[in-house]
């Protein structure tokens, strides 16, 4: 198992880290105890130590089965993370009252790695009224945690005031080869190089959408690598970020967990062939883009309450994806049926004011009639 040194503490964490977010379940929705378990043994028996979880995954059950699956195991021997739901916290007493829920949860008299649980600009600014800092500073003193950091998900700006506020142990983001410009990107990556803060990596696989694509594009990964998942070129371009020390995966499936296993196993990092052919797939994908769509919302609102720029992101992925099943579930669930293409009325209203100069009644009848299509 590939491990990473920390410089400061000099701690040693497997470079791939349990994501405890998405459990196997059963037909009820509740977590497969049994196959989840077995998941997170043959982990650790392969050499994972790093172990994250949070108090609101699986609807609540994610802590007290995280806490229940390790009691097997020494204490000492691995290491856990979860974090502090903030848009919870509404006075400082919640804040140690959940520390305190949270201990009990998971069975345990401390936490290794306590992170402020996705941080952006308005949580941020809850977080320094209500001096939850200086509570979970007092937290590590007393030894109940033992590395303090925060998950962010905002833009760069807001990352680099939270980055630089203090000297923190560590910090997680996501990062993948797709979204380099997005949230705190390579310029949040390259600031905590300079800062020397500990990376922690979520969404490495962008929520799967990394793992499978259209045939066109799995072919020029089979070609770099007939026998490796398309999943493990992710994995792996995260990992040849020397200041990256976890990588976070949620798995699902034991078949998740083996080549995960099978690819940090024997990791290695990107050489330069494979960094330019993966920057040249990117490119081909990021072409695929139907239009230019910034997500700016001056179309909005649309007196017929279509949700413009929702429907163009989802048309967007669909075609860089080139599969539905990138957009199954916001297609299908997650859009209102009243807020879907179908219910323009061509007025225009939209288009005299979008900046990027957009076709978007005839866009938006193309995606309605694709994506009913691809359905």
């Amino acid at each position: 198992m590939e491990k990473r040194k920390w410089n400061r503490s000099g701690i040693e964490t497997s470079l791939l880290g349990f994501g405890c977010m998405r459990f196997p379940v059963t037909a009820d929705g509740k977590i497969d105890e049994a196959q989840a378990e077995k998941m997170l043994d043959d982990a650790i028996a392969a050499g994972v130590n790093y172990i994250d979880t949070a108090y609101p995954y699986h609807n609540g059950e994610s802590e007290p089965f995280v806490g229940k699956a390790l009691k097997k195991y020494d204490r000492e021997s691995f290491y856990l993370a979860t974090k502090m739901p903030i848009w919870k916290i509404e006075t400082l007493e919640d804040a140690k009252n959940v520390f305190e829920e949270q201990l009990e949860r998971l069975q345990t008299d401390y936490v290794d790695f306590y992170l402020l649980h996705a941080i952006g600009k308005e949580r941020w600014e809850k977080i320094k009224t209500l001096g939850i800092i200086p509570l979970c500073e007092q937290l590590q003193a007393e030894g109940k945690i033992r590395y303090f950091g925060f998950s962010f998900h905002d833009n760069y700006e807001a990352f680099e005031e939270i980055l630089t506020y203090r000297n923190w142990d560590f910090c997680q983001i996501q990062y993948n080869y797709m979204d380099t410009c997005e949230q705190a990107g390579d310029k949040g990556y390259a600031l905590t190089e300079k800062l020397d803060v500990p990376l922690v990596i979520m969404e490495p696989v962008k929520g799967g959408s990394l793992a499978n694509f259209s045939e066109d594009i799995n072919e020029q990964f089979h070609k770099l690598d007939p026998d490796a998942s398309i999943a493990s070129f992710a994995l792996r371009w995260v990992g040849s970020h020397p200041n990256v020390k976890v990588i976070l995966s949620g798995m699902s499936t034991p078949e998740q967990v083996a080549d995960n296993l099978k690819t940090f196993g024997d990791f290695k990092a990107f050489d330069e062939a494979e960094s330019q052919a993966v920057e040249k797939i990117v490119e081909q994908l990021k072409a695929r883009v139907q239009n230019g769509c910034t997500g700016c919302r001056y179309c909005m609102p649309c007196p017929m309450g279509v949700d413009i720029p929702r429907n163009f992101a989802v048309w967007n992925i669909y075609h860089i994806y080139g599969t539905y099943d990138h957009v199954k579930r916001e297609w299908e669930n997650g859009i209102k049926p009243e807020e879907k293409a179908a219910n323009c009325i061509k007025c225009g209203k939209c288009e005299a004011v979008c900046p990027q100069k957009i076709a978007i009644r005839e866009d938006l009848a193309k995606l309605q009639a694709e994506l009913d299509a691809a359905k």
